[in-house]
C-alpha cells in the first residue's frame, strides 16, 4: 500500500448518484444492496488514483468502485463521494464488511510498506505507528497483500518487464510504484 490523496468529486456527482442514490434508499430500505449510481463516476475515481488499486498499487485498468465503510454496516454512505476507492475487484471482495480493520489508502503514509527483492513481498516498515500496526498486520493478510498468488503473479510480471527492457523504470515508477521504490532503493549508493 501507499499513500493516496482524496479525489475532488466530481461536479455531476450529487445531481447523478448521491440524489438519485438517496431517493433510491429512502423508497427502498428492505432491499439488501443499493442501486448503482456510482459507476458512471468510476473513470473519475480510476483517474484520482491514477488508475492504481488503492490496497495493491499497481495499475489495473478493469478495477472498480470500493466502498471503503461497506454498504452493509454504513447503508447511509453508498453514494458518498469521500467513502469511495478505486480497488481491483478480487481485493474488494475479500474486503467483506470488515470496515474497522482494514486500512485506508487515505490513511497510510508513503514510507508503511515496502517490497522485498527478490521476493516480491509486501511488508510493513518500522515506520508504521504502533497505532495502526494491528490494522495495517490484519489488512496485509486479509487482502492477500503480502503473498496471494494473483498479487504476486503480477508483482513478477511487472518486475520483469522492467528486468527485459519492455518498460523503462519511468514507466515502472507509474504502473507499480512500489517496485520501482524496491528497485531504486536496491540501487541506491546507500544501500549495502
Amino acid at each position: 500500500m501507499m499513500r493516496f490523496e482524496p479525489t475532488p468529486e466530481p461536479s455531476e456527482f450529487d445531481e447523478k448518484c448521491r440524489k438519485k442514490g438517496n431517493a433510491w434508499l429512502a423508497k427502498n430500505s428492505d432491499k439488501k444492496r443499493p442501486r448503482d449510481y456510482w459507476s458512471p463516476f468510476k473513470r473519475d475515481l480510476a483517474n484520482g488514483f491514477r488508475n492504481l488499486c488503492g490496497y495493491s498499487a499497481m495499475f489495473d485498468i478493469t478495477a472498480t468502485v470500493d466502498h471503503f465503510l461497506s454498504c452493509t454496516n454504513h447503508r447511509h454512505l453508498a453514494y458518498e463521494w469521500s467513502n469511495y476507492r478505486y480497488a481491483t475487484g478480487w481485493i474488494n471482495s475479500s474486503k467483506k464488511n470488515l470496515d474497522d480493520q482494514i486500512l485506508d489508502p487515505f490513511e497510510v503514509e508513503d514510507n508503511w510498506f515496502e517490497i522485498i527483492l527478490p521476493s516480491l513481498q509486501l511488508v510493513l516498515t518500522d515506520q508504521v505507528p504502533q497505532s495502526h500496526r494491528t490494522k495495517a498486520e490484519f489488512t496485509l493478510k486479509r487482502l492477500g497483500l503480502d503473498r496471494d498468488e494473483r498479487v504476486m503473479r503480477q508483482r513478477e510480471e511487472w518486475f520483469n518487464m522492467y528486468q527485459n527492457g519492455e518498460i523503462s523504470f519511468e514507466g515502472l515508477a507509474k504502473k507499480a510504484p512500489l517496485i520501482a521504490r524496491a528497485i531504486a532503493k536496491q540501487n541506491s549508493p546507500d544501500s549495502g
